[in-house]
């Protein structure tokens, strides 16, 4: 799956904004400041999350940690991840954050 199909599916079943809830959610639990607007771009989106990522990983690995914990994005996924090049590792990580915030999105919608 790519970003683009997950934004596709995302808004075919109508749950676009309640994946921008999600990610706001989990980030402020994790008291990181990404704060989106509910009509975010998914390009928009895709560059902020990317965005903060990268910094968190440069600046803040700590609370970078502490926010993987909370989303609960694969500890082996990541690690499967080439960490040489950190704008391609937070791009990826971004990714994978988005993957998981979207399975507990379509999971909840799904069977509740």
């Amino acid at each position: 799956m790519s970003f683009d199909q997950l934004i596709t599916e995302a808004n075919q079943l109508d749950l676009y904004k309640k994946l921008v809830f999600q990610l706001n959610k989990d980030f402020k639990l994790a008291n990181i400041d990404l704060d989106l607007h509910e009509d975010v771009l998914p390009s928009s989106l895709k560059l902020l999350l990317h965005e903060t990522i990268f910094k968190l990983i440069q600046e803040k690995f700590t609370e970078y940690l502490n926010l993987l914990y909370i989303i609960d994005v694969s500890e082996s996924q990541v690690r499967a991840l080439d960490g040489e090049d950190v704008l391609k590792l937070s791009e990826e990580v971004s990714f994978l954050i988005l993957k998981r915030e979207w399975q507990k999105v379509w999971f909840r919608n799904t069977y509740s």
